[in-house]
């Protein structure tokens, strides 16, 4: 059901329009962008999220004076994977606005360690994000934080309004600055999972347990696996003791290093 007035799209092509005069190379496309969402819609608090799905970590952007301490990026970054909206934008490629309650009942949420953990110490739990980018490597997205009252789907639908013109937006002004997120002082780590070398025995992989190696090269826990690829932690564990008999191997390490025994740098 349509919830939108003529004011709403009349509102909405009067925001892009501003938009656009204000944004140019060079200058913050996360600050404005912001700015004219909290317009749009209410919130305690919005922030231009670009997310590296390989490594977890994010860089966000807000207006000035806003800042999440290192704890509490930390909390966040600790259940990444776990999170409703990454799930839904990150790794089922959703593309439409979405809210936690979209996913979660609140009792649910409320139930999570990453509301008890992230959330409560913010004092945020209401959220909703406005997908600009995914693509199996990066999560880029407008969040929008509120406290007590849920997102309407009146508010819902304003933001699902925009959001198309402003993903291309960010494709003009924003996704040449997007790298993928790290702390001051973190090692660089790669946003997608390197390709397996063509051998006879990697050849014996399905398509399925050639993600699921890739992935574990690159570090990731068997949850983190199943994140990234929707399966569960169970199912990435069966597909793990395939490729350990395939391979002629008992161990997951033994496992990367028989597939990359050919590729330079790589242990």
């Amino acid at each position: 059901m349509n919830h939108l007035t003529r004011n709403d799209y009349a509102g909405a092509l009067a925001l892009l329009a501003s938009l656009t005069d204000q944004i140019a190379p060079g200058r913050s496309f996360g600050l404005q962008g912001v700015q004219a969402l909290l317009e749009v819609v209410p919130a305690e608090f919005a922030t231009l999220s670009e997310c590296c799905l390989a490594s977890g970590h994010r860089r966000v952007s807000g207006l000035p004076g806003f800042a999440l301490s290192g704890a509490d990026l930390e909390s966040f970054d600790r259940h990444f994977y776990t999170h409703p909206l990454v799930g839904y934008h990150g790794v089922r490629r959703g593309q439409c606005v979405r809210r936690i309650s979209d996913e979660l009942s609140m009792n649910e949420f409320r139930r999570t360690a990453l509301y008890a953990d992230h959330y409560r110490r913010i004092g945020i739990d209401r959220v909703i994000a406005l997908p600009l980018l995914s693509d199996g490597r990066m999560l880029v997205s407008f969040v929008m934080n509120r406290v007590g009252l849920d997102f309407s789907e009146r508010e819902r639908e304003r933001l699902e309004l925009l959001r198309p013109h402003l993903a291309h937006l960010y494709r003009i002004y924003g996704e040449s600055s997007a790298t993928p997120a790290t702390r001051p002082g973190a090692e660089p780590v790669s946003n997608h999972a390197q390709p397996l070398p063509r051998t006879q025995q990697t050849a014996q992989l399905t398509p399925r347990e050639a993600e699921v190696l890739q992935w574990i090269a690159c570090g990731k826990t068997d949850a983190d696996v199943a994140a990234l690829l929707g399966l569960s932690p169970r199912t990435v564990q069966k597909h793990l003791e395939h490729i350990y008999l395939k391979l002629g191997v008992e161990t997951r390490t033994a496992a990367v290093m028989r597939a990359y025994a050919r590729t330079p740098g790589l242990h």
